[in-house]
């Protein structure tokens, strides 16, 4: 019996097998760049204006070099590391969609290129360290929502409760995808007018808000809302293949109250952070902290699905519910 959802309860095909060890190096390259990138940036963070002009110059040259030794190592995370965002990006461009691959490949572009230009020209913010964590942190919350789907065995679930699970799931995903698509392109159009209402004000801010909203506003979490609670679903049934109509219908309407609960939960999460960046209160590397922080709630809260029904007799309420010893 699998100890948690994200275990797997299917052997997965060998294209499954080879796109899952690439995905694992991108995430390792991700995780690696962003742990070494910030290192790099703590000199500019401990940089004042106080003290001996020498040791400015020291310092400022250690920025200098580091900055560029922060630009090599973000651009393979750029090409390599970001290529499925990039290939969202041109799906939903040749499909003439808004999908979530659009305002993170914008935010990524924001911060990437003025800081890339900035380094050459040897003055100026670069964002390299908000780049390669919010990379890296993104690829890590699609990782664990493929894990989550790839847990699920269909072939093992009743004809029936497959049916009523489809049934379920069809209008759970497309109202998702409805607020999600809501949501992205009111984003990008609160994110034009802050921008060009600090470049009005304070240009030297205008950049670091606007990444700092663009990533605090990444629909990760909205985007993880409903699959991982329909792939927690689908484990419980592949894991307990027994499941009486009645557990099945308490577990279908755990299914939809904790989606709804994700998917609004998010809303509001954004809703209420959105605020903070665009008044210039976050920078960048603490949005790409939230929005992580974000994913791995709506996850967590997903997770409280994969309990085993008692199979005792039929139930009539969630107290009937336990989860297995030894889940994690």
């Amino acid at each position: 019996m699998a100890k948690s959802f994200f275990a797997q309860n299917r052997a997965l095909t060998p294209e499954e097998l080879v796109d899952r060890r690439r995905t694992l190096v991108r995430l390792g390259l991700a995780w690696l760049a962003m742990m070494q990138v910030m290192m790099f940036a703590l000199p500019g963070y401990l940089r004042i204006e106080a003290g001996p002009n020498d040791s400015l110059d020291v310092l400022d040259w250690a920025i200098f070099m580091m900055n560029w030794a922060s630009l090599a190592m973000t651009v393979p995370v750029m090409l390599y590391s970001a290529w499925p965002i990039w290939q969202g990006l041109v799906q939903a461009i040749q499909k003439r969609q808004i999908t979530m691959d659009v305002p993170v490949a914008i935010s990524m572009v924001a911060a990437f290129v003025p800081s890339t230009i900035s380094t050459i020209a040897g003055t100026g913010e670069v964002y390299f360290d908000s780049v390669t964590m919010f990379i890296a942190f993104l690829l890590t919350a699609r990782f664990f929502e493929n894990r989550a789907m790839q847990s699920v065995d269909v072939a093992n679930l009743q004809q029936g409760l497959h049916q009523r699970l489809q049934q379920l799931c069809m209008p759970i995903l497309a109202r998702a995808d409805r607020v999600a698509t809501v949501f992205v392109l009111a984003q990008l159009a609160l994110s034009l007018v802050v921008t060009i209402v600090w470049w009005q004000l304070q240009p030297e801010h205008a950049l670091s808000v606007l990444v700092a909203l663009l990533v605090m506003s990444c629909p990760c979490a909205l985007s993880l809302a409903a699959p991982v609670s329909l792939a927690a679903t689908h484990a419980t049934l592949a894991a307990h293949p027994q499941i009486t109509p009645e557990q099945a219908a308490i577990l279908f309407s755990n299914t939809r109250r904790i989606t709804y609960q994700n998917l609004y939960g998010a809303l509001a999460w954004h809703l209420l952070t959105m605020p903070l960046a665009a008044f210039g209160l976050v920078t960048p590397w603490i949005a790409a902290l939230a929005m992580f922080i974000s994913s791995v709630a709506v996850m967590a809260n997903a997770w409280r699905l994969y309990r085993i029904p008692n199979t005792t007799g039929p139930t009539t309420n969630t107290q009937d519910y336990s989860a297995p010893a030894g889940l994690v």
